[in-house]
């Protein structure tokens, strides 16, 4: 029988999705959901937050992100129901084997897939190990913001089973795609369907990975522009940026803050005095063994809330990782204690700021639905289908022609 609750689910997460994407940059003004302020035995009071459209952006700039943009339209649900029907629960019985003796796999397929997609779209782009048969062309690996990434070998593995049941079927597009949602639910974040029927670049984008992708320590005009190059508008920013609430960050993203904040030979000074300190603690100036020190994003509660709102990053590597997927990301950023330059800055921005608070101020099932349809928006972006682009047989390596 046809289960209608979960039908139900997909169509309410897939309809405003597709709507947006047909109009991604004339959207009218939108209001965020009625949230209560923190109290304790007090009347609940409530505040209605009002966002404005995206951040406008060049007329040249736009006009060739409009060009090029593929929003997903002739993606199917169950695209792989004739040619290989078992597609979605190959990929779903691997991530969760490889889940359960790599929990660490959830935040690094996150992130290897939104820097996929950020680059001319989710085409698999960033797995190739040459660029349209040229090895002596610099790939998107190479690119310094790609060069962390982590789990190639996990979506080679998920290649591999699906190529033992149907050979040359499934793109490598459509296995990240559908293994970060399934990686991301598996850590305790929301479910969103992915569509699928996605095909693979031949080409890798070295220039477009080093210039576009957004850095650790951008200002918030940078990100929110490159965020709203791609159809994002502030909301969606915001919401995206909360998967930096699981996995763990590397010394290297912030030792520049540390010890030579823009060029002073100063730490940032916006960062709270004990919190420096035990960042500093954790990343010595000359630390260079990076595995061993990374800050995991956790949360302890503070004896003196009466709310339990008091959310600290917690800085051992020698803590699990995998934190929760809820709302201690934004609870960090109200107290001051974003890890990255680039999170704490969204605090300086009157409209991502109140977001942030928005967001922090719930059970964190507001933030959880944003996230769920950022992230199929996301997964739409730009994608190849029909004839375009190729299916790969190895997923770092395009197929010769």
């Amino acid at each position: 029988m046809v289960n209608w609750l979960n039908v139900w689910i997909v169509v309410a997460l897939l309809v405003p999705v597709l709507l947006s994407l047909r109009n991604p940059r004339r959207e009218s003004q939108t209001k965020i959901q009625t949230l209560p302020k923190p109290h304790s035995h007090k009347q609940t009071q409530t505040q209605t937050l009002h966002l404005p459209s995206s951040p406008s952006s060049s007329p040249s700039s736009n006009s060739f992100f409009n060009e090029r943009i593929r929003d997903g339209s002739n993606l199917d649900y169950d695209f792989y129901r004739d040619t290989c029907p078992q597609a979605e629960d190959t990929i779903r019985s691997a991530v969760t084997r490889i889940f359960f003796d790599r929990r660490d796999s959830a935040p690094a397929i996150l992130r290897l897939f939104f820097h996929d997609c950020f680059i001319q779209g989710c085409d698999a782009s960033v797995l190739l190990d040459d660029s349209n048969g040229d090895k002596n062309r610099s790939i998107e690996k190479q690119a310094v913001p790609n060069q962390t990434l982590r789990g190639f070998d996990k979506i080679d593995l998920i290649k591999e089973e699906l190529e033992q049941a149907c050979p040359g079927v499934v793109s490598c597009a459509d296995i990240l795609a559908i293994a970060a949602r399934d990686f991301v639910t598996l850590a305790g974040g929301p479910f969103y369907p992915v569509l699928t029927g996605r095909r693979d670049s031949n080409q890798s984008f070295y220039e477009e990975a080093n210039d576009q992708i957004p850095r650790p320590d951008d200002n918030v005009t940078r990100t929110l522009r490159l965020f709203s190059l791609r159809g994002f508008n502030e909301r969606e920013t915001v919401s995206l940026l909360g998967g930096h609430n699981i996995g763990k960050i590397g010394c290297e993203f912030i030792q520049e803050r540390l010890y030579n904040f823009q060029g002073t030979g100063q730490a940032d000074p916006t960062i709270p005095v004990d919190f420096l300190n035990q960042m500093k603690l954790n990343c010595p100036e000359n630390d260079t063994i990076l595995e061993a020190s990374t800050f995991e994003v956790s949360k302890l509660e503070s004896s003196h809330s009466d709310i339990r709102t008091s959310y600290l990053q917690a800085l051992s590597s020698a803590i699990p990782s995998g934190a929760a997927f809820d709302t201690h990301y934004y609870q960090s950023l109200l107290k001051g204690r974003g890890l990255l330059f680039a999170d704490q800055q969204l605090m300086s921005h009157a409209k991502t700021a109140r977001l942030v608070s928005a967001y922090a101020s719930d059970d964190g099932s507001t933030f959880r639905t944003d996230f769920a349809r950022v992230m199929l928006k996301l997964s739409n972006l730009d994608v190849l289908t029909g004839l375009q682009g190729q299916v790969r047989l190895n997923c770092s390596q395009p197929v010769s022609s």
